[in-house]
């Protein structure tokens, strides 16, 4: 009897010491997750970023300096990208040549909340590999014209690296379903 019963306890035991699959999963794809970062590890050989420097000529643009923000100068060869805003309707608003790149208005120079520390923990700000912060969320966007103009955005947009020319909206969308 006292076998049985140690016996019992033992499986008992045991039993609770099992992994729920969850936890599994987690611990698997934080692996896996390890090893894909160690054979695809983030470029460190970014010598300069045309995110920052959007971020730089916006700060200047929109604090009176918009000649400073015109003016600015850029070691590397900027990209040109084609943009096309639509209403909530897919109506189209405008088409542009983008000078560089498009930016969200959630992306900053500097972290966006106070440094603090408490014992032996703190908080550590990460910039994005394009050296800047915050995050790319549907706050909106800005960009910047081949002819210097400053455009924000916070609508449905389109953009390519590929020349376009859109005159009819081809894409419609109706918000929550109604038709």
């Amino acid at each position: 009897m006292k076998k049985l019963l140690f016996m019992l306890c033992l499986i008992v035991l045991f039993t609770g010491c099992d992994e729920f699959g969850t936890d599994k999963d987690i611990r698997s794809t934080a692996r896996l997750g390890s090893k894909l970062a160690e054979n695809q590890p983030t470029p460190n050989d970014i010598d300069y970023s045309l995110e920052r420097y959007n971020l730089i000529r916006r700060t200047y643009w929109v604090n009176g300096q918009r000649e400073k923000a015109v003016n600015l100068p850029c070691p590397v060869v900027k990209p040109f990208g084609y943009i096309v805003l639509f209403t909530e309707n897919g109506g189209i608003v405008g088409s542009f040549t983008v000078d560089g790149k498009v930016s969200s208005l959630n992306s900053f120079l500097t972290p966006d909340s106070e440094y603090y520390s408490s014992g032996s923990a703190y908080n550590d700000w990460l910039p994005d590999v394009d050296g800047s912060y915050g995050e790319n969320d549907n706050m909106g966007i800005f960009f910047f014209t081949n002819d210097g103009k400053y455009i924000e955005w916070t609508g449905t947009y389109l953009y390519s690296d590929i020349p376009m020319k859109v005159e009819n909206p081809i894409v419609k969308y109706e918000i929550g379903g109604n038709k």
